[in-house]
């Protein structure tokens, strides 16, 4: 899925208030954090997951293993949080042009 500058911009807006809904820690990303990860993306569709490691490299692996198992947008990624965005049947959120 391919955001564009605006709607990242948006979604970055709608995802400042939020907490991170999903916490990795220090197992990793296990099957049970995808299925959390999962299920919060078709409750909400705007997620903040926090990855609770110091390498870089680690976490950088960790998020585009997340991106690519869910099919999610990456909006942004700030320090040790990862905001995802997946659109549900619903449409929640209404993306701009």
């Amino acid at each position: 899925m391919n955001l564009s500058t605006k709607q990242k911009q948006h979604l970055k807006g709608l995802a400042h208030p939020l907490k991170p809904v999903v916490m990795l820690g220090n197992n990793g990303l296990t099957e049970g954090v995808l299925a959390e990860i999962e299920q919060a993306l078709e409750h909400h569709e705007l997620i903040k997951v926090k990855i609770a490691t110091e390498d870089r490299e680690t976490k950088n692996l960790v998020i585009d293993a997340i991106v690519r198992e869910t099919r999610a947008a990456k909006v942004q990624v700030i320090g040790k949080t990862l905001v995802l965005y997946r659109p549900t049947q619903e449409h929640k959120i209404t993306l701009p042009r």
